[in-house]
């Protein structure tokens, strides 16, 4: 699997500007918006905002992976972005979180969507990777990182 697949550089907000839970979900959210104009802003962040109802996504050190299903996408679509101040996103440990990854999957793709959120799951324990993302300076960077794995 390569996130590259899934993502391009305009899909990575390399300075979250968001304080609030709904704030970040809409800003990772826009970058999709605006690049596939068949989705709705507003239809996105209530699929998002109903999943974090079920239980936060932020999954503890640092991480989060908000995600939803939506009708008629043919393909999983990934946004990422890095909040140099943390944002308070309701983590399992309670920690402000710095690294998100967004995921959007069709409405019917449970085996591939589930595969993409154990694989950035699993990246997300690595070390360097983390350190490595949590330093990087610009989207450039940072896609560089994500382009590698």
């Amino acid at each position: 699997m390569h996130l590259a697949d899934f993502l391009s550089p305009d899909q990575i907000v390399a300075g979250l500007a968001s304080r609030t839970k709904a704030e970040v979900l809409d800003e990772l959210a826009a970058p999709l918006v605006e690049k596939h104009d068949f989705l709705e802003r507003s239809e996105v962040n209530s699929v998002l905002v109903s999943r974090e109802n079920l239980g936060t996504t932020g999954i503890g050190d640092g991480v989060a992976i908000p995600h939803g299903k939506i009708a008629g996408l043919d393909n999983i679509l990934i946004s990422a972005g890095l909040s140099r101040e943390g944002v308070d996103f309701a983590a399992l440990d309670h920690k402000p979180v710095h690294i998100f990854f967004l995921v959007l999957a069709p409405e019917k793709s449970a085996g591939k969507h589930l595969k993409i959120l154990a694989f950035i799951s699993r990246l997300l324990q690595d070390p360097d990777f983390k350190d490595s993302f949590i330093n990087a300076q610009t989207r450039e960077e940072l896609w560089n990182l994500i382009n590698r794995v």
